[in-house]
């Protein structure tokens, strides 16, 4: 299929806007199901995220967000260079279940809680000492900033890079978000938040212990 067929252009035009703000070489991964095309694009912080607009789009094609998004914005229907090489990443299993409810104020409050931690260390040091911005950023972004807890399962850790990717995306809606509600989501290894317009995902990584080659017990 040499054309996009997307529909829903004003939606997919704001998820591909976000995307490239975030990050100007984007991919973005369009599949089709049931006249719905999913847009999977992947943040600079891992997280998957993710957003289905109405369509008939390619059935699994990968282009470069930044170039579909002008496609769009001229209201053009071609479907950009194919790029399916530049998506490495697995997406997580369909389905999954729901372990929590979370209201949008309470994942507003935290993104902008991290995001002033960020401004007030960069600019002032941590005790008085100078501390790099990024090192701060990936301490805050591997913070857990809530703890879902289902009915007799096991404690479920919602990661601030999920908080960062809802807030940054958009995807808690414009305006105010106190009556707004979001899913915190497991699905696999996968942990996600699904909001109104749109879901995150990060994949669990288990730690792994790398020993020198001389000290292993099989040398």
């Amino acid at each position: 299929m040499n054309t996009h067929g997307l529909v829903g252009v004003p939606d997919a035009g704001a998820f591909l806007a976000r995307l490239t703000r975030l990050d100007p070489t984007a991919p973005v991964r369009l599949r089709t199901a049931g006249g719905r095309v999913a847009l999977w694009g992947r943040l600079p912080w891992e997280v998957l995220v993710t957003r289905e607009v109405a369509g008939h789009g390619p059935d699994d094609a990968t282009v470069a967000a930044g170039e579909l998004l002008a496609v769009l914005a001229r209201g053009g229907d071609e479907l950009p260079l194919r790029r399916d090489a530049q998506w490495r990443w697995p997406l997580p299993p369909p389905g999954g279940e729901t372990v929590e409810s979370v209201s949008g104020a309470e994942l507003n409050r935290l993104a902008e809680a991290a995001a002033g931690t960020l401004r007030e260390v960069s600019a002032g040091g941590l005790s008085g000492r100078s501390v790099g911005q990024r090192a701060v950023r990936d301490a805050l972004l591997d913070h857990v900033a809530l703890v879902a807890t289902p009915v007799g399962g096991r404690p479920v850790e919602v990661s601030q890079r999920l908080v960062q990717a809802i807030s940054r995306m958009g995807f808690l809606g414009p305006g105010q978000v106190q009556s707004v509600e979001a899913r915190v989501r497991v699905a696999g290894n996968w942990v996600g938040i699904s909001a109104p317009y749109g879901v995150a995902w990060l994949q669990a990584v288990k730690k792994l212990t790398v020993m020198p080659i001389g000290g292993h017990p099989k040398g």
